[in-house]
């Protein structure tokens, strides 16, 4: 096997730490390093030194960023070029058929998981023949035609569609400009069939990150009146009636995203009820009209972006399972779910003590469970574990 030759640290711009000691995580705050006495364009390839100028890395600078320093590698040998690119693409995508082989399980799963393979500013998810690019960083923004390129060895004639979101693209400075969108696919998870629509105002109608925990509630819920809140395209509630649930109703506040919902049951030729309404003056209603559920989802949206909103977060997750119990019986079943990276799975738990307290209820924890194994996360970014799913019964 032959070794490459190492980069040509000189022909690097040169970023110095403040501390002698390795960051301990990939991403490096603006305060923790010199500033270069030059200005360099966002997303540059950089050399980062300790401040006894040791050797520490490589990765991308972002002067206008929060995350000033994104590290990539600790090799001397190895260059962020086009060729490191595609090998760390080609090691995602062999874990993901080789070692999970998910390809017996859905069309429909994540390819990079930024961090999580590497790829620090890159996601890739895969729905059938699209491929799914979201862009974090504005380094990986400068790589894309070697991102392309790379993705369409593994997945021929896949068509492509890109996107980052506005408030990364004005905080890591670059214009990503998207294709028009692709026509929306049929995807499949564990037998059963759903739709997803990439680039049409509703992510993409499909969340690969909750598949395994369909299947498990499913397996929980067989015999049970279920009940899916905030239950986006619906993909519990259907999971459920075809695990053999007594009946099952769906409720977001999103028509749009109901429609899909409607069309992923009638694609299974199974009978869900799905209603548009604020999940709160539903369950009070419900609450008034004496309904009991017997197996209930709680997965909404991530509630925050900002450090400063977490506690107000926890707050509205509170209010939210608090009323979900007074709809549950004595032995019911309760997966409550949080995707707020920010809120710690610590915090989460914590804010369930308080919720079974506030109730008079016994909540017991029967598993902890988060985003599936496509969504790899490595042991110094726990930012990675983003997904919080707490299955429990309800006494």
């Amino acid at each position: 096997m032959n070794t490459p030759a190492p980069q040509d640290s000189a022909a690097l711009p040169r970023i110095r730490l403040k501390s002698d000691r390795s960051p301990g995580h990939p991403w490096v705050w603006s305060a923790q390093v010199y500033k270069p006495e030059q200005r360099l364009p966002p997303g540059s390839v950089v050399e980062v030194v300790d401040s006894k100028d040791r050797f520490v890395g490589r990765g991308f600078w972002n002067g206008h960023a929060r995350i000033a320093l994104r590290l990539l590698t600790n090799r001397p040998a190895e260059a962020i070029d086009a060729a490191w690119i595609a090998d760390r693409i080609a090691r995602a995508v062999q874990l993901r058929r080789e070692l999970l082989q998910l390809d017996r399980a859905s069309d429909a799963w994540r390819v990079v998981h930024s961090e999580g393979d590497g790829l620090s500013g890159l996601v890739v998810d895969r729905y059938a023949d699209i491929l799914v690019i979201e862009y974090f960083a504005a380094g990986m923004w400068k790589f894309r035609e070697a991102i392309h390129a790379a993705l369409l060895e593994h997945f021929p004639g896949a068509r492509l569609y890109w996107f980052a979101e506005s408030h990364v693209q004005k905080q890591e400075s670059f214009d990503c400009r998207s294709p028009e969108p692709p026509a929306p696919v049929e995807v499949h998870e564990h037998g059963l069939a759903f739709h997803a629509a990439p680039g049409y105002g509703h992510k993409t109608g499909f969340f690969a990150d909750q598949r395994e925990n369909r299947r498990r509630f499913a397996e929980l819920a067989r015999g049970r009146r279920v009940l899916d809140l905030c239950c986006n395209s619906g993909g519990f509630a259907v999971h459920a009636m075809a695990a053999g649930a007594r009946e099952a109703t769906g409720v977001d506040m999103d028509a749009g995203i109901l429609e899909i919902a409607r069309a992923n049951a009638a694609a299974n030729d199974l009978a869900v009820q799905f209603e548009q309404a604020d999940i709160f003056d539903w369950l009070r209603q419900a609450v008034a009209n004496g309904e009991q559920y017997d197996a209930v989802i709680l997965d909404p949206a991530k509630l925050t972006r900002d450090r400063s909103k977490v506690f107000d977060a926890l707050k509205k997750y509170f209010a939210m399972n608090r009323l979900a119990l007074d709809v549950i019986p004595p032995g019911g079943l309760l997966l409550t779910c949080s995707c707020t990276g920010l809120v710690a799975e610590a915090d989460f738990l914590e804010m369930l003590r308080r919720v079974a307290l506030n109730a008079g209820r016994e909540i017991q924890v029967l598993q902890m469970a988060g985003a599936g194994a496509d969504h790899p996360v490595r042991a110094d970014v726990p930012e990675g574990r983003y997904l919080k799913a707490v299955f429990c019964r309800v006494d």
